[in-house]
Parts: structure tokens; C-alpha cells; sequence
């Protein structure tokens, strides 16, 4: 199931959110050999993380992370703004319709429609709170994986080739979209859609669609 839940909230689960930034190490340091911090308690964490952002979380059955991301409203700091200007030219992305997608993690072996269930829930943050776009920073590896999942973005820059290349991307949303990656998680747009409204109640999206 998807859980929504701001990092101020993460001390209410506290074995999701441990497993979270301890896969996050796993992937983004073990895995993908990043320069990143992991602390003593082998939790990977950056400075966006004490920014209060969003997380989308996949938990599995036993109560731990399954895959997760973390989104920014791009008004505020951002890792793209402050670390990938370059990749856009040197210029900056600040848009109350659009956030920040960072952290994309799957914990080790998760089935493969975790990451489409990521994008789906994605999805319904751009529904309900009015969100027009998506930015966010990635490796030549996702490639392959947002073109299966039916989400590619469009790229606004890349820098280095082959396995090396670094992107900056724009995701947007519609309909379809939502019916192809719905596909891909096995997760009807209801089921997503209560998720959603079980976080935020049903209010947020009404507001944001009389607006």
C-alpha cells in the first residue's frame, strides 16, 4: 500500500521510516556507489530531508519501505536549483505548479510494479494538489525503467554519455498516463485514489478542482 507522510510526521512509523533511509544507503551508496552520508545507524540522509518534504512510500505487508520517493514544492530550495543548474543551462525551475522528485529508492528486491505504484501515487499528488509538473534529477539507469513503466519525461538536459549520463526531466500528467502506469502497478485509479484521500481526505483534491 501507499503511504503519504511529511518528515514530520515520519517518528509515527518509525520502522517504515528506518527501513526507508537504510535502503536509501543500500541503493544510493552500496549499490550505485554515490558520494553520499550515511549515518551510525546506516541510514542514508541529506539536507532536503530536514526541509519537511513529502514522501510517497511503498509499505510492505510486514510494515517496512518498499520504494519510495521525495517531492519539494520547487518555490523553495531544491537539489536541481542548488546542485544541477548546469544541466538547464544555469538557469532555475521555480513554479508553484511544479515540485521536486527526488530519492527514487526501491528497497532490494521489490517486485517490479513498486515502481509503477511510486508513479501512480505521483499521479494523485499532481491531482489533488494542483500540481502541473514533476522536475526531477536522474541517471541513465532509469531510462530503461520510467519507459517501462509508461512515464518518461521530457529531458531538458543531459550531461556525460552512456551509463554516465546525468538528466534533468519533466513528468506531467493525464488520463491516460494514469491508465498505462495503473496497468503497470496492477493498482486500480480507485485503490490509488483512496490512498490519497485517506492522507489528505477528499477535500484537498475538491478545492484544488473548483479552483
Amino acid at each position: 500500500m501507499i503511504r503519504y507522510i511529511y518528515a514530520d510526521e515520519l517518528h509515527k512509523f518509525p520502522r517504515l521510516a528506518g527501513s526507508m533511509f537504510r535502503d536509501r544507503a543500500a541503493q544510493f551508496r552500496d549499490r550505485q556507489g554515490w558520494d553520499v552520508k550515511v549515518n551510525a545507524a546506516g541510514e542514508e540522509r541529506d539536507e532536503y530531508d530536514d526541509l519537511n518534504p513529502l514522501y510517497v512510500i511503498w509499505e510492505r505487508a510486514d510494515g517496512t519501505h518498499g520504494g519510495s520517493m521525495r517531492f519539494l514544492p520547487t518555490v523553495g530550495r531544491t537539489m536541481v536549483n542548488e546542485h544541477f543548474a548546469s544541466l538547464i543551462g544555469g538557469g532555475t525551475v521555480e513554479s508553484p505548479e511544479i515540485w521536486e522528485c527526488t530519492r527514487f529508492c526501491l528497497a532490494p528486491g521489490a517486485e517490479p510494479r513498486v515502481s509503477a505504484a511510486l508513479m501512480l501515487a505521483g499521479g494523485e499528488i499532481m491531482t489533488g494538489f494542483g500540481v502541473k509538473h514533476f522536475v526531477g534529477v536522474f541517471d541513465a539507469r532509469m531510462v530503461r525503467i520510467y519507459r517501462l513503466i509508461g512515464a518518461a519525461p521530457d529531458i531538458l538536459g543531459t550531461e556525460g554519455a552512456g551509463r554516465e549520463a546525468i538528466s534533468v526531466g519533466l513528468w506531467h500528467f493525464s488520463p491516460r498516463l494514469q491508465m498505462k502506469v495503473a496497468l503497470s502497478a496492477g493498482i486500480s485509479a480507485e485503490l490509488a485514489r483512496s490512498w490519497f484521500e485517506r492522507a489528505f481526505g477528499a477535500s484537498a483534491r475538491r478545492s484544488h478542482a473548483a479552483a
